[in-house]
């Protein structure tokens, strides 16, 4: 058998690479998430996710995104789960207004909040110190696995960092009189956008309603604190990260709940010594029953919490703090 040379090994590989990286985009092109914002509040437009887990069917659409338009120029709190969706998201403000995107605000660093950055301009892009950190720490292989959960949908997309470190505070842009509040609990650094203009609570991953919330880098009783806090702000419309926007407190009291059900359950299971498989089989409470994915992220937050569940069991039984 003939060897090719060197350099003709490296260009066939050079054009191996290319080919496979244009069908990749091309069959992306194709596909359309069917992004639709819906008016929500004045200058204010949402655009709500699928309440599923992440597949090659919805591309990752699980999240809800959404955009302030003032006179300034546009607000966009979360750029989706893709350069794809980054870039649709794009496209659905233009046909709204004519005027360029201002800010790009990511809530927190899961990669349905963050991995559409690379649709935006890298300066209006920006976040929390310790989203920024997240995202710069965590992208790459949160990006890895979009990719094996959503396919073709992710390709050409690369984690895009915010540069620009935002901070809890007051923000006025073109007439829209936006607080800043940075919690913690659902990740290490969780922005909430509270429209004062509007009364609209932009909630993040902090809520969830009707879908059952996700624990990856969850520290529960930081979240419910942080529930409580959001409960006391006053506003008029809330936005939760996933799942319906509503219209009075009822997603953040069902947030709380699952996620006290989930620490009781939990912290109950180590003190009795259960093992992991035997805590997945408990039978979910009927109230829980009809949350989107339900069984399945029960699951997944006993294999990401139980852990330190049996911990701290362990340790208070050898008589340790």
């Amino acid at each position: 058998m003939k060897r090719l040379p060197i350099a003709t090994l490296a260009t066939r590989c050079l054009i191996a690479a290319f080919t496979l990286g244009w069908t990749l985009l091309l069959s992306a092109a194709d596909r359309d998430y069917g992004l639709s914002p819906v008016k929500i509040a004045e200058d204010t437009w949402v655009l709500v996710g699928r309440s599923e887990d992440f597949s090659f069917s919805n591309g990752g659409n699980i999240v809800n995104t959404a955009f302030i338009v003032t006179r300034d120029g546009v607000v966009v709190i979360d750029s989706g789960p893709s350069r794809l969706y980054g870039e649709q998201l794009k496209r659905s403000i233009a046909r709204i207004t004519d005027q360029p995107v201002k800010l790009v605000l990511n809530t927190h660093h899961h990669p349905d909040h963050f991995l559409g950055n690379q649709a935006f301009p890298a300066d209006t892009l920006a976040a929390l110190p310790a989203t920024i950190s997240g995202i710069h720490d965590e992208g790459g292989s949160l990006n890895e696995n979009m990719y094996r959960l959503a396919g073709d949908w992710m390709a050409g997309t690369d984690p895009v960092t915010p540069a620009r470190a935002i901070s809890a505070g007051p923000l006025e842009i073109g007439g829209h009189r936006l607080e800043l509040i940075a919690l913690d609990g659902h990740t290490d650094a969780d922005l909430v956008i509270l429209d004062r203009s509007t009364g609209v609570l932009f909630a993040g991953d902090l809520v969830f309603n009707d879908r059952a919330p996700t624990t990856p880098h969850a520290r529960l009783p930081r979240w419910q604190a942080a529930l409580d806090q959001l409960e006391k702000t006053g506003f008029r419309t809330l936005v939760p990260g996933h799942g319906p926007v509503a219209g009075d407190a009822g997603p953040i009291r069902q947030t709380r709940a699952w996620l006290s059900w989930l620490d009781q359950t939990l912290r109950r299971a180590a003190d009795e010594g259960f093992d992991m498989t035997e805590v997945m089989a408990i039978t979910l409470p009927a109230e829980f029953r009809r949350l989107a994915v339900v069984e399945a992220e029960y699951r997944r937050s006993v294999g990401q919490l139980y852990p330190a569940y049996e911990q701290r069991a362990l340790s208070k039984e050898a008589g340790r703090p």
